[in-house]
């Protein structure tokens, strides 16, 4: 078995000063949204927000300046991930883009791409999404079928993306896709799709059991790309795209997506909880508070460079179990019915977040694959 490291990230006291200030900002911005509003969190979606905050400097916080970044540590953005996510900012509009889409163009784009995308994402301008999921293969990414043929001048695409979030509303899709022979993990390419300026791809909704419209299906036919649009080195893409992932699975989004019911629940439970309440608020206090060192723990590493994916495999995994976790909790702590309906916060609150939790284990790669990769890191298989 293989020594796992989550060593502590290095001093940051610039993170804490920075905390007020984006407490302070949030208090303001989200004065008027309901908790069932504040809920939706990443999923929430608000374009006028989102270049709000490209203004006050927080995304591409440590992107160089030349292409409209900051220069600021991983720390300090960790530290404005996690106080969107504890108010339940609606960061959906630029969430992904600052998270991997820009680090990815950033290290592997070419001068061009980064010169014409970087800057609009830091100002919270361009909305990407992943187009890496398909039918049938889910997060096999290994398994993708998609495939771009080359052609003179460019590639032709033609396949199917699946539970691809915000296509609808996005400017770009980061496509991994095949463009070559080989074995499983040979023979792949990503691609920057301009989804305004590009024909012939549909997308279709995917609507969740509350109704809501965040996944869709895109499908490709004959969709032709420029050169231009490869994003990388040709047959280099399955290198890039599990690098990115790190970026993806180990954020504090993987255990913060229920946070909103643990607030409405302490608020209802009151300061006087049972001696049955206490022990269950103590245990998830707990796991948040593990989760998030390992969490930080991992931002120290990407900020060193480093490639921590199997600990961002591991603190998706456990922070997936705990959001689903803390739905149940709320159910068994307060005798009630969840309504959407209801004007009651924790209950209108609580009804959103069961409905949704189902697919905390699907973002990002499903429990099956994740635990797969932890067990193949650690030697067990």
């Amino acid at each position: 078995m293989v020594d796992l490291p989550f060593a502590p990230p290095p001093p940051c006291p610039e993170a804490e000063t920075l905390r007020l200030e984006v407490r302070d900002f949030l208090a303001e911005a989200l004065a008027d949204r309901t908790p069932a509003q504040r809920a939706e969190s990443w999923s929430g979606h608000d374009a006028a927000f989102s270049r709000k905050v490209g203004a006050k400097g927080w995304i591409g916080m440590t992107w160089p300046k030349q292409y409209g970044g900051h220069e600021r540590r991983a720390l300090e953005r960790y530290v404005v991930l996690e106080e969107m996510l504890a108010a339940g900012a609606p960061v959906s509009h630029h969430w992904i883009a600052d998270r991997q889409s820009g680090p990815l163009i950033l290290r592997v784009g070419t001068d061009e791409q980064k010169e014409r995308i970087l800057p609009r994402i830091a100002r919270g301008e361009a909305m990407f999404c992943i187009g890496m999921s398909e039918p049938d293969s889910g997060s096999d990414l290994a398994a993708t079928r998609t495939r771009a043929e080359a052609v003179q001048g460019g590639f032709v695409v033609n396949g199917t993306k699946l539970w691809t979030s915000g296509a609808h509303q996005a400017d770009f899709m980061i496509l991994f896709c095949r463009t070559g022979g080989g074995e499983r993990h040979e023979g792949t390419s990503q691609f920057l799709v301009d989804l305004k300026a590009t024909s012939s791809i549909q997308i279709r909704p995917v609507h969740a059991l509350t109704g809501e419209h965040h996944f869709n299906e895109v499908v490709f036919t004959d969709v032709f790309l420029p050169e231009t649009a490869l994003l990388g080195k040709l047959g280099d893409g399955w290198n890039q795209v599990t690098s990115e992932l790190a970026y993806e699975r180990s954020g504090p989004e993987r255990f913060l997506s229920s946070f909103l019911i643990m607030t409405e629940m302490l608020r209802v439970i009151g300061p006087e909880p049972s001696e049955r309440a206490a022990i269950a608020i103590g245990r998830l206090a707990a796991h948040i508070h593990a989760l998030r060192r390992m969490s930080r723990s991992v931002a120290g590493m990407l900020q060193a460079g480093e490639n921590p994916a199997l600990q961002a495999a591991l603190v998706k995994e456990l922070g997936n179990s705990l959001e689903q976790e803390i739905p149940e909790i709320a159910r068994l702590l307060v005798d009630c019915e969840p309504s959407l309906e209801s004007d009651d916060a924790f209950l209108a609150t609580l009804s959103l977040i069961t409905l949704h939790a189902p697919s905390f284990s699907l973002r990002g790669g499903t429990r099956e694959i994740m635990r797969g990769m932890i067990a193949r890191g650690l030697g067990l298989r």
